[in-house]
């Protein structure tokens, strides 16, 4: 049995296939995430999970394991097959059942992992059913006594793109060319079926499902897996690129001049759209997101709601607070409307939606300039050896200057009048992930050079 605390970790289960996530093992987890998830009828009887999977190779042979160990367990799988992460969201909350998505999202093709769900996409994670299953899946299998369930296979894939398309119509919007790049992953799946709108035209890039990844790695948060969909935006005069990791959960945006989009400003651009249906609502934006949005919704009459880094804080406090959207600055978007899962496909329809509805000649770029206040860093790792030693060094470095304040809600946040820092240390690697964020380019380098500078100091 591999060593569980570093493949089952804060939020899914994943790792190198089959060296440390091979069948026996999603076996194990799929006869623990029914156990845990409780997917049983109210009245005793067997009950059903929903399960999908990216194109990575391993998939089939996991998945096929996977429901196995379910099935063994007296519970039906409903299998749907190929689908995007947000795909088998759409799936927990349209069948109201348990989920289990195979995928390693942006991870190199070697991976593969499993993101669980309950019942209405809510999320399962260390603190909320993770713990459990892993510690189910140390000990054996034991058998559940009932008969074993079935699997049934079923396609949504065009109950999903009209339900997204019922979330953001795109009736009417004027003549637009897009290029999609999909990074050989699911959103060559999911973009020809979403995407296929009266004007709209999309120029594909590498729609064949390949999990090696042979053009480039589908992590568009990385600045050179954008530099091809740059490219072809340029050379064809398109109106904007998107571009979406492996599961397509995340989309990132290219603007009509070939510059890559911040996510903080697709944020800001998607809740001022979801408060002119919902005034007065909340919405959610984590903490190294730009300053820009929170001012952004409370000009327009929302309530911004800050929190931590990750999925599971942000859908938790939607759920908390009655939030009707949330961004984070990685890409992800969450909609209260898609039972509060993130889903890069209706980011992208509310960026074409709204860029459709603007006048003739209107560009991505001036649409999105009322959102661009700031500049920021983008997420810088360094290596220490104490992270809390370098964190402290980082504090006291700020303590006295005049109009400074701090918080911890997620690491160590300083902020001036126009300015603000994060130190966040990794939870799995000895790092500690800085961003930083001023009005100008000068000012924001000065400041991120001087953190950089005592994070990195002699002794770290």
């Amino acid at each position: 049995m591999p060593d569980l605390t570093q493949i089952i970790k804060a939020y899914d289960v994943r790792g190198v296939y089959p060296d440390q996530l091979d069948a026996e093992l999603a076996e194990r987890v799929g006869a623990a995430f029914v156990q845990v998830v409780g997917a049983r009828r109210a009245d005793g009887g067997a009950g059903a999970i929903v399960v999908a999977r990216d194109m990575r190779p391993s998939g089939p042979q996991l998945v096929a394991a996977f429901c196995r160990g379910a099935t063994g367990q007296g519970v039906d799988v409903v299998d749907v097959g190929l689908a995007s992460t947000d795909g088998l969201y759409f799936a927990a909350g349209h069948l109201d059942l348990p989920g289990a998505m195979f995928t390693a999202s942006h991870n190199p093709a070697q991976y593969n992992g499993i993101k669980l769900c309950r019942a209405g996409a809510v999320p399962v994670g260390q603190d909320s059913g993770l713990a459990e299953i892993r510690a189910l899946v140390a000990a054996p299998i034991a058998p559940s006594g009932d008969p074993v369930g079935r699997i049934t296979q079923r396609d949504l894939l065009g109950e999903y793109a009209a339900f997204l398309r019922s979330l953001v119509p795109l009736d009417g919007i004027r003549p637009l060319t897009v290029v999609v790049d999909a990074g050989n992953g699911m959103a060559g799946h999911t973009a020809p079926a979403v995407l296929d709108v009266p004007g709209l035209t999309v120029l594909p890039m590498y729609f064949e499902l390949d999990g090696t990844f042979p053009n480039h790695d589908a992590n568009p948060i990385e600045p050179e897996n954008l530099r091809d969909l740059q490219a072809a935006v340029v050379e064809h005069g398109a109106d904007l690129g998107l571009a979406f990791d492996g599961d397509a959960d995340r989309c990132f945006l290219v603007d009509e001049r070939g510059l890559p989009v911040s996510p903080s400003d697709l944020t800001g651009l998607i809740a001022v759209r979801e408060l002119e249906r919902h005034p007065g609502a909340a919405v959610i934006h984590n903490l190294i997101t730009s300053r820009a949005v929170p001012e952004v919704v409370r000009e327009h009459g929302g309530r911004p709601v800050r929190t931590r880094v990750g999925h599971s804080f942000i859908k938790a406090v939607m759920a908390e607070t009655g939030a009707v959207f949330g961004g984070e600055h990685s890409g992800h978007f969450y909609f209260a409307d898609f039972w509060r899962a993130d889903s890069g496909m209706l980011a992208a329809l509310h960026a074409i939606a709204a860029l459709g509805a603007a006048p003739a000649g209107t560009t991505l770029s001036a649409l999105l300039a009322p959102y661009q206040r700031y500049v920021a860093s983008g997420e810088l790792n360094s290596e220490v050896h104490d992270q809390r030693a370098a964190t402290e060094r980082v504090r006291a470095a700020f303590a006295d200057e005049p109009g400074v304040t701090f918080d911890e809600l997620d690491g160590l946040t300083i902020s001036g009048p126009d300015w603000w820092v994060n130190v966040r240390p990794s939870n799995t690697e000895p790092l500690l992930r800085l961003n930083a964020e001023a009005p100008s380019e000068a000012a924001m380098v000065a400041l991120r050079d001087r953190v950089l500078g005592i994070i990195r100091a002699d002794g770290a």
